[in-house]
């Protein structure tokens, strides 16, 4: 296919997600050549960003998730060069990296968020529990696919949670634990897709359910009314446009027993493996994975 030029998709990296950054590059990587696309993986990890540019790649296509490809770091280094990239850019992308601030914006714009707090050292744990109460999740800030999540129930807990995610990450945090239905929903250019309910093995929807198992069920048509879905996917576009997003992208819900749904994070750079949510949403509303991979690199952008 004509138009797009020679295309460099990023996976693997360094972060704590290369592995599944290496199964959605490669599987980005075939539907952009069965579509007759010159397109050629590009690893960071073992290639010096500046050959981007002295190979003449003419789109970049980030196919990498978590830190140094999903927090601004990539973003901003293909706009110095000059090289058109998918997805958010270099502020959007820093700030949905960010549990934390992510967090402080919705709360701002009055986006509904589970309250949570900073975990500055093991000392502060008990006022953190008296104020916020328990069951908590307590996560490093700047990682993705629940990699350093713990659910805390009791005090006794709240050490090991700590150090678990204190050893990911610089800055932790301690949230309001909020029972539901979880939900996801993706966003393609300005259109919410159709929205995800999923239901994992005792709730846990951890790493390993999100991208190994067959025992966690996915539900697209959500079961939702239409009315609820609708409202849930409107929510779900403000909150994605809060942070400055574009692109696309996926935000992951809780749909409490009030049916009101309360926003958790929002992701840059889904994954899109076997397992993934984005090509599920999107087959659901008769876009292929061929055809939504080509709708992505379409809107390929410099800042």
């Amino acid at each position: 296919m004509s138009g797009f030029g020679k295309v460099a998709v990023l996976m693997g990296g360094r972060s704590a997600e290369r592995e599944i950054s290496l199964k959605s590059g490669t599987m980005i990587l075939g539907a952009l050549k069965r579509q007759g696309i010159q397109a050629e993986v590009f690893d960071p990890a073992e290639q010096d960003l500046l050959q981007l540019a002295a190979q003449r790649y003419e789109r970049v296509f980030i196919a990498l998730h978590g830190r140094q490809g999903e927090d601004g770091t990539i973003q901003g280094a293909l706009e110095c060069m000059g090289i058109p990239y998918t997805g958010s850019g270099v502020l959007a992308s820093a700030l949905a990296m960010d549990k934390w601030r992510t967090k402080l914006v919705w709360l701002a714009a009055g986006v509904a968020t589970p309250d949570s707090q900073r975990l500055t050292s093991l000392g502060n744990a008990l006022q953190v529990v008296d104020r916020l109460g328990f069951p908590l999740m307590v996560k490093p800030a700047h990682e993705g696919s629940s990699i350093g999540i713990s659910k805390v129930e009791r005090v006794e807990q709240m050490q090991a949670a700590y150090e678990q995610a204190r050893d990911r990450d610089d800055v932790v945090i301690a949230e309001r634990f909020v029972s539901g239905r979880e939900l996801t929903v993706a966003i393609l250019g300005e259109k919410a897709l159709p929205v995800i309910r999923i239901e994992a093995p005792q709730g846990n929807y951890d790493f390993h359910h999100k991208y190994f198992s067959d025992q966690t069920q996915y539900f697209c048509p959500s079961g939702l009314s239409p009315q609820l879905e609708a409202s849930i996917q409107e929510q779900a576009l403000v909150a994605f446009h809060l942070l400055g997003c574009e692109g696309w992208g996926r935000l992951d819900v809780i749909l409490d027993d009030n049916n009101r749904a309360w926003f958790l994070e929002a992701n840059t750079v889904p994954g899109m493996t076997d397992h993934s949510l984005v090509p599920m949403a999107a087959k659901a509303c008769g876009l292929s994975f061929e055809n939504l991979v080509l709708r992505i690199l379409e809107a390929a952008h410099v800042g």
